[in-house]
């Protein structure tokens, strides 16, 4: 028995964890004082040999062992959730184009108290593919100024803040879920300036117009409102030209609607129109049913483009709408 408790963790691999932290200082033993047996940095594997408390042993693949906090460590099936995001998400279409506004963290799911094993550094450039909202721990929504001590007892029930998250490829195509506010908008000012306090969540470049010796790029922003947890992902979208007489953009088109992403932006034949960009929508009813809906955009007017059968809504006249008043009187 002795013989087996000195054996124990020497060479046996009891599992394979990863890396979660920036980087993690190996000790040549669990004590109080201890040697520097080497480094273990984000998202490196390593075999676990043995366990002790807070600490594990663990073997590099450069063949080094040390002992190192568990907190530093996670599981196979981190990595593993982690490479099916990418690989499910391999072929998203791209919805923005960010950079991390701090270090954060890259987590399997949405939410703060979700496992996470990459380390995103302050400016690393991200693709923005998917919206989500997820719980944010420990915090509730005030109660409502005109909640009475006799009234309902409802309008005293906490209220949990919801969180808006992103999912992102990141500049090492690890795709995971990212806290919204942790990342800005590379969006170009020329055009963020028109956002009229109201929040872009989502821009593609339609085409690019010749001014001059440049081309100028035209965009379609997706827009919402300043706030998280909304049930929709947007609720306008906008269309900014390029003037060429007066260099500068000016707003095509813009259209109130709760749509859900992802966007999809294509170059399309339109026979006599020939080629010209188009971008399809997804909104969303009342009763929480998506329909698709495709645009073109022959600078600077943007149409509708309905699809075999399907009829653009017809326009009321002020005199039917009154005269439909005065049946009903």
């Amino acid at each position: 028995m002795l013989l087996a408790a000195c054996n124990r963790g020497r060479g046996r691999v009891l599992e394979i964890a990863y890396v979660s932290g920036v980087q993690a200082i190996l000790r040549d033993r669990v004590a109080a004082v201890y040697e520097k047996a080497g480094v273990v940095k984000n998202g490196e594997r390593v075999e676990v040999l043995d366990h002790d408390r807070r600490f594990v042993k663990v073997r590099t693949a450069a063949g080094v062992t040390g002992w190192v906090e568990q907190r530093y460590l996670v599981g196979q099936e981190v990595f593993d959730r982690i490479q099916k995001l990418t690989a499910d998400n391999r072929n998203d279409p791209v919805q923005a184009q960010g950079a991390a506004r701090n270090d954060t963290n890259l987590h399997v799911e949405p939410g703060r108290d979700a496992e996470h094993l990459y380390q995103i550094s302050s400016g690393e450039k991200l693709s923005l593919l998917k919206r989500g909202t997820a719980e944010k721990p420990g915090a509730v929504v005030p109660p409502s100024r005109s909640a009475t001590p006799g009234g309902n007892p409802q309008d005293n029930k906490p209220v949990p803040v919801i969180e808006d998250w992103w999912l992102v490829r990141d500049s090492h195509d690890r795709v995971g879920w990212v806290l919204g506010r942790m990342i800005d908008l590379d969006i170009p000012l020329d055009v963020a300036q028109y956002a009229e306090g109201q929040r872009i969540v989502a821009y593609f470049v339609l085409n690019q117009v010749p001014d001059g010796d440049k081309k100028v790029a035209q965009y379609l922003t997706v827009v919402t409102e300043p706030k998280d947890g909304l049930p929709f992902d947007f609720n306008q979208i906008r269309v900014f030209t390029w003037n060429v007489k007066r260099h500068r953009y000016e707003t095509a088109y813009r259209e109130r609607m709760e749509g859900v992403l992802p966007v999809t932006v294509s170059q399309e034949n339109f026979d006599k129109e020939g080629v010209l960009p188009a971008f399809t929508l997804r909104v969303q009813d009342d009763n929480g049913n998506v329909t698709e809906r495709k645009y073109k955009l022959n600078t600077p007017i943007v149409r509708r483009v309905y699809a075999l059968g399907e009829e653009p809504a017809r326009a009321v006249s002020r005199k039917a709408v009154s005269r439909k008043a005065k049946r009903r009187r």
